[in-house]
């Protein structure tokens, strides 16, 4: 097996750490990994503003600016090729899937996705109070002001965030629609902080089916994501061991990803993930 870092961020994400692509690339060759993906948060439709509450950081540091995008390619295909000896470096985007915006969404990836062979589709955002998106993993408020209270309770959230899932795996989004799906239960990001419920609804339990049979009739892959190990009110990855099991039962690709947005984070967790890979 190949040992693969399947998603990563890089200098070009407002909300990271700004350390520099490439010393993250150094360190994941030392760790042993052979293959490397540079997934960076491709930007937000502009007209998204409109549709958004909560604080402003969540969509002012949710996403790289258009105007990066030139740049981000320069770097990320120098590395590339400086490193095509020691590792193989694969160049892509983590896609926020927002159902409102799915045209353009497949018409930013009919642009750029030519300069890809690699693509992750996220749900970070759904609608709430107000009718408006909200963040699902910026701050413990906003999840509580515009998204939990108004559900109600944990197994309603699920709900709406499995639903969510569901759409972005059969939502067609082109020729450079992204084939994996990202951390599929990020929205148990802050359980710890609520007390949200351990185990899910027989509903939910048939949702998260209805997304693995998803994935699999459309031969996408998932991320296994190590970073709600490290968030201190989830500490289990995404999606947990018992997902990941039946994911691979069904023949699914289990992709693991650090979701690194610093040099610290590279390699996070991933010999708890490595015998689902």
């Amino acid at each position: 097996m190949r040992k693969r870092e399947g998603h990563s961020h890089t200098e070009f994400c407002p909300h990271g750490s700004g350390d520099d692509v490439e010393l993250m690339i150094q360190k994941a060759i030392k760790l042993g990994f052979q293959e490397y993906s540079i997934t960076e948060h491709a930007p937000l439709p502009p007209a998204f503003k409109t549709m958004y509450a909560g604080q402003p950081t969540g969509l002012t540091e949710a996403s790289m600016a258009m105007g990066d995008l030139e740049a981000y390619f320069a770097k990320a295909n120098r590395m590339k090729a400086k490193y095509a000896q020691q590792i193989h470096i694969h160049i892509g985007f983590e896609v926020d899937f927002i159902p409102d915006f799915a045209d353009w969404t497949r018409a930013f990836l009919d642009e750029y996705g030519p300069k890809t062979d690699d693509g992750i589709l996220s749900v970070h955002f759904m609608k709430g109070r107000n009718g408006k998106y909200w963040c699902v993993d910026d701050t413990p408020e906003d999840f509580a002001t515009g998204l939990l209270e108004p559900a109600g309770d944990s197994q309603t959230i699920f709900a709406q965030y499995f639903k969510a899932v569901k759409q972005s795996v059969t939502t067609d989004l082109g020729q450079y629609g992204p084939q994996r799906i990202g951390h599929m239960t990020l929205v148990r990001k802050f359980q710890d902080h609520f007390s949200l419920d351990p185990d899910y609804s027989q509903q939910n339990q048939q949702l998260i089916q209805e997304i693995l049979k998803a994935v699999a009739d459309s031969h996408k892959q998932l991320d296994f994501n190590a970073a709600g190990l490290y968030k201190q009110d989830c500490n289990e990855p995404y999606p947990n061991f018992p997902i990941a099991t039946t994911a691979k039962k069904l023949g699914i690709p289990l992709i693991y990803g650090s979701d690194a947005h610093s040099i610290a984070e590279i390699g996070h967790g991933y010999h708890a993930l490595a015998p689902f890979l």
